[in-house]
Formats: structure tokens, sequence, C-alpha cells
């Protein structure tokens, strides 16, 4: 049997690999494709973390194109991660992977305030911990908060799912040609302004030394050979 050289991974996933057509709301079909994917990740006995965005639902921009206030439009968006989240979490006890849903914004009634001590708890017991709320504060994404708790949780990758297969110089679907990089620094990554992460996360890791792995969530077994170690996707790291 493989076995995994990444023991403990942060998966961050966004909310539109939750969406159905035209890229909005929930589909159970795909929450299912996806939890099928964090399972092949677990018989690896890779302990598994998650932290979910919420652009299927709600994208504060458009709030503030209309003039809403920034801390309302990021509370929002932190309300439709728990949304993500507790569809994930039911999609992953449908098929027998136990899981614990905790939020950043309490909400005891359907999930369990964010503990960092408990959460390790979890994963080391072997649950699925999926992460609601962002950090629970306003100016800060989704992509920080998987950064944060990254760092929190001691693991020892984080892994950035997205509908690419890494990073590129240009945008691939304008230029097929585009190059596509297999690592880059920290700095590379910040000075490129990459599009598939936030400055403020990538300083983060880059401040705490967490290596970034960017893939594509539907590129077959791609979770599982990132764990494994293959070569895959785009590795940030010193």
């Amino acid at each position: 049997m493989a076995v995994a050289k990444y023991k403990r991974v942060l998966l961050k996933l966004g909310g539109e690999s939750l969406a159905g057509p035209g890229g909005f709301g929930i589909s159970p079909h795909m929450a299912d494709e996806i939890a099928a994917k964090v399972v092949a990740m677990r018989n690896l006995e890779t302990e598994v973390a998650i932290v979910l965005g919420a652009g299927n639902i709600w994208r504060g921009r458009d709030g503030l194109a209309h003039g809403m206030d920034r801390a309302t439009a990021d509370h929002m968006g932190m309300l439709a991660t728990v949304m993500n989240a507790l569809a994930l979490a039911d999609a992953l006890e449908r098929i027998g992977i136990t899981t614990r849903v905790q939020t950043a914004i309490e909400m005891r009634a359907v999930a369990e305030p964010y503990i960092r001590l408990r959460a390790i708890r979890h994963l080391e017991k072997g649950r699925v911990v999926i992460i609601g709320g962002g950090t629970g504060n306003p100016y800060f994404t989704t992509d920080t908060a998987a950064a944060l708790r990254a760092m929190e949780f001691n693991a020892v990758l984080l892994i950035k799912a997205t509908k690419v297969d890494g990073v590129y110089a240009e945008d691939p679907h304008e230029n097929p040609d585009a190059e596509r990089f297999d690592h880059l620094t920290y700095m590379q990554a910040l000075e490129m302004r990459i599009g598939v992460m936030d400055a403020t996360a990538i300083s983060l890791c880059m401040e705490n030394d967490m290596p970034i792995l960017v893939l594509n969530l539907w590129q077959p077994h791609s979770l599982e050979q990132a764990v494994l170690g293959e070569p895959i996707g785009t590795l940030i790291s010193r």
C-alpha cells in the first residue's frame, strides 16, 4: 500500500466547487464528488482539515459594488461558508466518514465553535474537520483563513484546489501556450500577484514556512498524488 508523505494537510476549496450549473448554489451531486476525493485521501491515512469559500452563494464584491458596508458583506460571506461546510459534512457522513464542523462565528445549534485543540484532537481521532466562518473577522479572505488554520493545526501542507492544474505565467484560458510553473518561491508568487491565492495568505505561509500546493481538484487522483508527494501542480515554498 502506498504511504502518504504528508500526514496532516489542510485542503482549501472554493465555494464554486460545490456549485451546480451556472456556478451558483449547492449541488448535492458535486458535494458527493468532493466527498469521494476526500475519502481517497483519508484512505492513505492522511489527516484532513478543510476550509471552504462561499463564491457559489455570495460574493462580497457584488455587495460592495452596490454600496454595501464591507464588514456586512464579509459577514454574509462567512455565514455562507457554513452552509457549504454543512453540505460537505453531510456528503462525507453518508459514506461513512466521521466529520466535525467548526465555525469561527458561534452557532452552537448547527456546529461546534472553533477551538484549536479540540480540532486537533478530532484530526488525531481520524475525523475530517471542516471549518466554516473564515477567520470570524471581516477584511480577511477564506484563503487567509486556510493559511491561519493550517498553521494552527500543525499541518505539513496547504493544498489550494482550483479549476486549473497549477500556477501559470498568464491565464491559460486566454493563452493555451502559457508557461506553467512546477515550483515558485513565496517571493516569486507575491511579485507575480498570482490570482489563485491572495497576498496576505501567501505572506502568512512565507513567515511560517508553510508550503502551498496549487492543483486541479477535478484532475483524477490529484489529491491522492498530492499527499503521496508525487509531482503535481505548482508548489510554492522556500
